[in-house]
């Protein structure tokens, strides 16, 4: 069975970002070879909607047959507050709570991002994932792009 992995917004815009593509055009890569089922959401959607054509050409081209769209659902409102209630992260990052608990609520094996302050932070990490347990979810693994990367066996 394929990884499903909840790729944020960044995630897409890091593939043109020469700071990001050497990590995240290899993403793409394994994608685009159908290693994993994307995931992605209306809040996703939403944050690109004013962003490069490049970028949100990139997300049109995704097959159909290896995406999931998430829909924003009272269960995930709930989440993501309780995160903001528990002071993970302030209510400026509110969309970022969204991401993870659409993430964790969908059973995502990865949820993906560049967002080193407000998600791939540990101290983060751990605060969404006791939350998670607290509410009876699985916890979520939250790594960066350069964490799919393959490497040859020497």
């Amino acid at each position: 069975m394929k990884q499903r992995i909840y790729i944020d917004t960044l995630v897409f815009g890091g593939h043109f970002d020469e700071e990001f593509t050497e990590h995240t055009v290899p993403l793409f890569d394994r994608i685009k070879k159908g290693e994993f089922v994307v995931l992605y959401s209306i809040i996703t959607q939403d944050e690109l909607e004013n962003a490069p054509e490049h970028v949100r050409e990139l997300v049109r081209n995704l097959k159909a047959d290896l995406t999931e769209f998430l829909e924003i659902s009272e269960e995930a409102v709930d989440l993501a507050n309780d995160y903001i209630y528990e002071k993970v992260v302030g209510r400026a990052s509110y969309a970022d709570c969204l991401h993870i608990a659409l993430a964790t609520i969908n059973r995502a094996d990865f949820l993906v991002s560049w967002n080193f302050k407000h998600i791939v932070n540990i101290e983060r990490i751990n605060g969404y994932n006791s939350i998670n347990i607290k509410n009876g979810y699985k916890q979520l693994e939250i790594r960066s792009p350069r964490e799919f990367e393959k490497y040859e066996d020497d």
